[in-house]
Order: structure tokens, then C-alpha cells, then sequence
């Protein structure tokens, strides 16, 4: 059981997305019972509530990755949230919304532990740059490669937080993803937990990258399309006949989130449009699992 305090807080945005639907997901993972089945599990957790909403548009502006104002805003008021319940002694369940909610969740936690690290639980590793896709000007996949500060990254979002990079590769661990044609290893020198390695040994898998991260403080990042989507359709974006089962997921998040570590967790990119109610129970039951440690 755990015997940390918990505050969940909201982040209803696809403003760095695809499309609509993600903005939608802490009401949908809400209404599913995630409190309940939290306090059921015995967590002390709390509703601090939603951010402003911040559906998804078509704002170019040229040169620029679609929204990236707003994206910007958006990060630092997740930021600030997220400093908030830090100072009071608590860690942060962070709903989102996609994947730039761990820019500004990494931001605050940088603020107490500057040497904080990143257990970066995803599909894909996030590390594409506004130059590399130009036709699809998508902030959604670039949000460790704005933390890194690598050449090309918007200036608003890499200096989000409180220093620049944000990230050190040394302390960020890649974990669970199956889509491996983004930044080589020599580019950014994190550690690299595939998703093959994951399904193979889920608690060795997950005891690697905890012991990667060292004796740092680290923020969990769980984005849900770490998932296979034919066996869990949840994620905004889906990925066919690959990633984790919820059962592996569930055995390496029980590891995961119980460092001593950890100080902060996301879980971002759930899409209400995707998922019927049963697949979202399951998404409230990986959390609980893991959370509560049970």
C-alpha cells in the first residue's frame, strides 16, 4: 500500500495533438472510479481539480509547429499546478491531455531536485524536432526533444522550466516504446528499455530502468500507447500488433512507481473517442495497481 500522499490534477488539452478527443480524458478517467478505486486501494489521494480546457485547433503560423503559444501556456500552467502540490509535501498524479504535460510535471519537479530523471513510458521516444516533419507541424511528438533542448527545438518550450536543457540524457530512460526510428543512440545517449526486452522480463525490465535513474529523484511518464492497441484500444494514436499487454504494463508500472524516487506521474493520451468504458476501467486499474502497490 502506499503511504504517500497523492494529488491528481487535470489537464484537459489536445492543443499540442493530433485532432481532437484527448482533452476529454481526466473526466473520462474520473468517471470511470479512478478516486474511488485509489481511496479503495487505501492511497491518501485528493482531486485537485482541471486546468483550463484546451480543445484542439488549427493555428498555424508559419515557420512554427501548429498552436505553439498555447502549447507553451498550457506548460507552464502545468507547471505551476504541479509546483503547487510538490510544496505541499505531495506528488502529482497528472492526467492528461498529451505528451507536452511532462514538460512542464519535469519542469517543477527540476525546481526542488535539479537533478531529477525521466522513466519516459511510451510508444515512441518523443524526439522528433519542428525541421524534421515540417508538413506535420505536431508539438505531440516533440516534447523530449524540446526537455533536451536539441538543435531546433522552439525556444518557448525549451525554456519552459528552470534551466536549459531541462533534461539531462544522462538521467532519462526510454521504456516500453516499439517505434525506434527517431533520434539514434549516438544523438541522445539515454538508456533504452524496448519494448521486447519489457514483454521478455517486465520486473527486471523495470528494476534496469530504476537503477538507471540511480539515486535521483524521477518523474513517471505513462503514455497509454505504450499498449498494444489491438488488445487495449485506448490511445489517440494507435499502434497495431505491437507494445505491451495491459498485464505486462501492469507488472513493470508496479516496479516503476514504487521507487523511492519517484516524485512525480503522468498518464497522458487516452482518447474517450478510442476506448469504451471497460478499456478505461482498465486504464483506472493499471493506475490503482501501481499506485497502491498492490
Amino acid at each position: 500500500m502506499s503511504a504517500r500522499g497523492w494529488d491528481v490534477v487535470g489537464v484537459p488539452s489536445s492543443a499540442a495533438a493530433h485532432s481532437r478527443g484527448i482533452e476529454r480524458a481526466p473526466a473520462a478517467l474520473r468517471a470511470a472510479g479512478l478516486l474511488e478505486a485509489l481511496r479503495g486501494a487505501g492511497v491518501d489521494v485528493q482531486d485537485d481539480g482541471d486546468l483550463p480546457e484546451a480543445a484542439w485547433r488549427a493555428h498555424l503560423t508559419p515557420g512554427e509547429p501548429n498552436d505553439l503559444d498555447r502549447v507553451a501556456d498550457g506548460v507552464l500552467e502545468v507547471r505551476r499546478r504541479t509546483a503547487a502540490v510538490l510544496a505541499r509535501g505531495r506528488t502529482p498524479l497528472v492526467l492528461g491531455g498529451e505528451c507536452t504535460v511532462a514538460i512542464g510535471v519535469v519542469a517543477a519537479a527540476a525546481e526542488l531536485h535539479p537533478e531529477v530523471g525521466l522513466v519516459y513510458v511510451d510508444g515512441g521516444q518523443d524526439l522528433l524536432l519542428p525541421g524534421d516533419h515540417p508538413e506535420e507541424p505536431i508539438l505531440d511528438s516533440m516534447g523530449v526533444a524540446h526537455m533536451l533542448d536539441l538543435p531546433g527545438a522552439c525556444d518557448r518550450l525549451a525554456a519552459a522550466g528552470p534551466r536549459r536543457p531541462l533534461l539531462d540524457a544522462g538521467r532519462l530512460v526510454f521504456f516500453g516504446y516499439s517505434d525506434d526510428d527517431e533520434a539514434p543512440p549516438s544523438v541522445v545517449p539515454a538508456t533504452r528499455v524496448p519494448a521486447d526486452e519489457v514483454t521478455a522480463d517486465p520486473r527486471a525490465a523495470a528494476h534496469r530502468a530504476i537503477e538507471a535513474v540511480g539515486d535521483a529523484p524521477y518523474v513517471l511518464h505513462l503514455d497509454v500507447d505504450v499498449l498494444d492497441f489491438l488488445v487495449l484500444p485506448v490511445a489517440d494514436v494507435p499502434s497495431y500488433g505491437r507494445g505491451l499487454v495491459p498485464e505486462t504494463l501492469a507488472e513493470a508500472l508496479g516496479v516503476l512507481a514504487s521507487g523511492p524516487g519517484l516524485v512525480a506521474m503522468t498518464c497522458v493520451e487516452l482518447n474517450p473517442d478510442h476506448a469504451d468504458d471497460a478499456s478505461v476501467r482498465t486504464v483506472v486499474d493499471l493506475l490503482t495497481g501501481a499506485i497502491a502497490g498492490v
